[in-house]
């Protein structure tokens, strides 16, 4: 296939542009700063370099993830998240459907955050007795921030345009996989990879993993016409975990894997004494045959290597 990838000089298009190739597609990569990995310097609210790019390069398949993400909502004005998260993702679609265009799949970035109100972002700091258990069944949805809002807008446009043009459009909910500190960092009393080690049981993924979801995503688009997707690291809890989660955190942990507390020890790490959240990634497995190679048990695996053996 020949690829456009918007947000190819980013954490996950830097990944994903080789990951791509190695599988011998052609891919065209987008995005307003220059990298290795980008051919075309621009913005996709540029709906005449969407156009001459779809069209020059006869792209038959899109993957969207460029966008203005969580952070830059202390640097960027709301009109810019409208225009970069909604306004290019309907140039986007628009050039993807119009008359002459080849392609003929679309997978779109979209993000777990959306999927947070602030009702459920509050809850962390009262009397609340169980974990909130998140599928791609939650409603409603109610965004606490312009970064949700416009994702779930551009949902939105992109379910509306299979409905009208066929499109196939598969929408991918990955949960985190910056590299950047947590931005509760302030609440938490412990190192970033810590935070991010414990973050792989509920609501985190490498970059690697992100990156071959779109790959798989990419590839089932057409069969699958359109559907929705949260894609984080397999969580061993179940439902029936969720109160205990917020009661004792670290014996539901312990539990699933009994030796992790001495591992733990051995760096000086901490588990979160309550989970508040963790993302259900079943339905990915189930119908997009895709599941995160990596999790909490192979980074113990790593951490167990690396401190000289296992508990």
């Amino acid at each position: 296939m020949r690829i456009l990838v918007t947000g190819s000089s980013g954490w996950l298009g830097q990944t994903l542009v080789p990951r791509l190739q190695n599988a011998s597609h052609d891919v065209i990569g987008m995005d307003l700063l220059p990298a290795p990995t980008t051919q075309i310097v621009g913005s996709v609210a540029d709906r005449a370099l969407v156009r001459s790019t779809i069209r020059d390069f006869q792209v038959n398949a899109v993957i969207h993830s460029a966008a203005l993400h969580k952070p830059n909502i202390e640097t960027h004005e709301t009109s810019a998240f409208v225009s970069t998260n909604v306004q290019g993702t309907l140039s986007l679609l628009e050039e993807s459907v119009s008359q002459g265009s080849k392609v003929d799949r679309f997978v779109f970035t979209s993000t777990t955050s959306l999927m947070i109100s602030r009702e459920i972002r509050a809850a962390r700091s009262r009397n609340v007795t169980e974990a909130l258990w998140i599928d791609e069944e939650m409603t409603p949805l109610l965004p606490r921030n312009i970064y949700g809002v416009t994702k779930f807008a551009a949902e939105h446009l992109c379910r509306l345009f299979h409905q009208t043009h066929g499109l196939p459009v598969l929408i991918l909910r990955t949960a985190r996989f910056f590299p950047e500190e947590d931005d509760m960092a302030h609440e938490i009393s412990q190192s970033g990879p810590n935070t991010k080690a414990n973050e792989l049981l509920f609501r985190r993924l490498s970059v690697e993993d992100a990156a071959e979801s779109h790959v798989v995503a990419i590839s089932k688009a057409a069969e699958l016409g359109f559907d929705t997707f949260i894609i984080s690291a397999k969580t061993p809890f179940h439902r029936g975990d969720c109160r205990q989660l917020i009661a004792d955190a670290p014996a539901v942990v312990e539990r699933y894997f009994p030796n992790y507390r001495g591992l733990y020890a051995r760096v000086g790490w901490t588990m979160f004494q309550r989970i508040d959240r963790v993302y259900d990634s079943g339905k990915a497995s189930r119908i997009l045959g895709f599941e995160c190679r990596y999790g909490f048990k192979e980074m113990l695996e790593e951490l167990a290597a690396k401190s000289g053996g296992r508990d």
